[in-house]
């Protein structure tokens, strides 16, 4: 696979995902495994890996999911993890050789724009990396090539905000403090690009796929993965839109907005931590 160019469509992405994204992600690693984890293992399950055969994982990030597809696939398969972001697929790297994972390899490619090893896997699954192609069908399109005939695919991607406690209570907590962000197209790259089920069936089917189903996944989730209430005040506010909201406000206007975030979250305190609920849609389709 070729490098990724970084004047080409996702250049925003490349930017970000290499830049102070990538970074957050790494530092949060461990949280963010243990927080979205059985989104992955949801979109695993409905993919129904086997034994033997050869996985490609879009937007691996730090190669957590590779890993777990290596492991699934055992040692005649391979799990290969693509990411637009360098900084994270080291982390990757690194990671995989802690874990003695013998059948997992990692490409730094952007699936819109790289030409990939044609009709190489058995099966791409993604946990939340295919919400922020420029072009989808493009990039969809692109990883149907690369499967097998009646290859499959399966991922997790977040279905619309105000189905998403974890992060719209913390963005209504900020609002009152800063200007509201700019209205974004519905179809924008980002976290909601594929909210619309209607949408992700269009551009699917668009892309060479059949057999298109898309179900609904409601877990609660322990934000950050932490037991501390002011410890996930602070990771919402790192990784979330509502910090990206207080971006350049001054101390006082974050100090209020950090305890308006706390306030929010203080009723879904307990002993497991802060349980919020989330909402994804899991999504399987084959090769047409």
């Amino acid at each position: 696979m070729t490098q990724v160019d970084p004047e080409g469509p996702n250049s925003d992405q490349i930017e970000f995902w290499n830049g102070d994204g990538g970074r957050k992600f790494i530092k949060y690693q461990h949280a963010l495994d243990v927080m979205i984890g059985p989104f992955g293992d949801a979109a695993m399950a409905k993919l129904e890996v086997q034994q033997g055969e050869v996985a490609l994982d879009v937007g691996c990030g730090c190669g957590a999911t590779t890993i777990e597809l290596a492991r699934q696939v055992g040692s005649r398969g391979e799990a290969v993890g693509v990411d637009i972001s360098e900084i994270m697929l080291a982390r990757a790297e690194d990671v995989a050789a802690h874990a003695e994972a013998t059948n997992v390899f990692f490409e730094h490619a952007d699936v819109e724009t790289s030409p990939l090893h044609r009709d190489s896997f058995d099966i791409a699954f993604s946990r939340f990396g295919v919400m922020f192609f420029q072009n989808p069908v493009t990039a969809f399109s692109n990883i149907a090539r690369v499967l097998h005939d009646k290859g499959r695919i399966g991922f997790a991607c977040w279905q619309p905000i105000d189905k998403n406690p974890w992060l719209g209570l913390q963005m209504q907590a900020v609002l009152p403090f800063v200007d509201p962000p700019e209205p974004m197209p519905a179809d924008a790259p980002g976290p909601f690009s594929l909210a619309d089920p209607d949408r992700i069936r269009q551009v699917l089917s668009e892309s060479g796929f059949t057999d298109i189903n898309v179900d609904g996944f409601t877990p609660d989730i322990i934000l950050g993965a932490t037991h501390d209430l002011d410890d996930a005040v602070d990771f919402g506010l790192e990784m979330g839109p509502a910090g990206t909201l207080l971006e350049g406000a001054d101390d006082g206007t974050i100090a209020k907005a950090t305890a308006a975030v706390r306030s929010a979250l203080a009723p879904h305190h307990g002993a497991e931590g802060v349980k919020v609920g989330a909402a994804a849609w899991i999504v399987t389709a084959r090769r047409g």
